[in-house]
């Protein structure tokens, strides 16, 4: 069953999810909703042709920073210098750039307008964080997502020079604090580095810690 939000804040069970995960409609992208939907595991995932839709996966594609695995020919990009990372130096311009990178299999992107300025407010307000990866001066790559406590529930990523966006991640993980990364899609490139489904159960045990 799929539940229509009103202008209450909450949000149904996530455990009452659809098999694909999707579990409510409606509602809007205010930082008090945002922020209650992440810390209930639920999040948006929509395009502009559709209403705001929200879900909650019943498993979840997640990366312990304890259990990062960096390659060799990575620690040597690490170790040259050819990097510099920021934090929270330059959110919009890195969620522009998620925004209008391609993605194989996907036609346009689901960082709507809306999106783009729901998440800025997030950061205003110290509740997401961007990491940027710069190179000569110039923004190179680099990841945003929202800071629940516990857990980093990462948003999306890019990377227009070889290995930017492992530098955002890496960094992420051996600087950011966090118990867990959530990645949200399955990728082979974060399996790679150690990123595991868990549970939905397991999931919010450590979210909710």
């Amino acid at each position: 069953m799929i539940f229509r939000l009103d202008d209450r804040l909450l949000f149904p069970d996530p455990a009452l999810a659809e098999p694909d995960g999707l579990l409510a409609v409606g509602g809007d992208l205010s930082v008090e909703r945002l922020l209650l939907a992440y810390r209930q595991g639920i999040f948006p995932w929509y395009s502009d042709d559709t209403p705001i839709l929200w879900y909650s996966p019943h498993e979840r594609f997640v990366l312990y920073p304890s259990q990062l695995k960096v390659s060799k020919s990575m620690r040597q990009v690490l170790r040259s210098g050819r990097f510099k990372v920021t934090v929270d130096e330059a959110f919009p311009q890195v969620i522009e750039a998620c925004s209008a990178m391609p993605r194989e299999g996907q036609d346009g992107t689901w960082i709507t307008d809306d999106m783009k300025e729901a998440y800025i407010e997030l950061n205003r307000n110290g509740h997401a964080h961007s990491y940027e990866v710069w190179q000569d001066d110039e923004l190179v790559g680099g990841l945003y997502g929202v800071d629940t406590g516990r857990v980093f529930c990462g948003e999306s990523m890019f990377s227009k020079v070889s290995n930017a966006s492992k530098t955002a991640l890496i960094h992420l993980c051996l600087n950011g604090g966090f118990e867990l990364i959530d990645c949200q899609v399955h990728t082979e490139h974060l399996e790679s580095m150690g990123a595991i489904f868990i549970s939905r159960d397991e999931y919010l045990h450590i979210l909710q810690g």
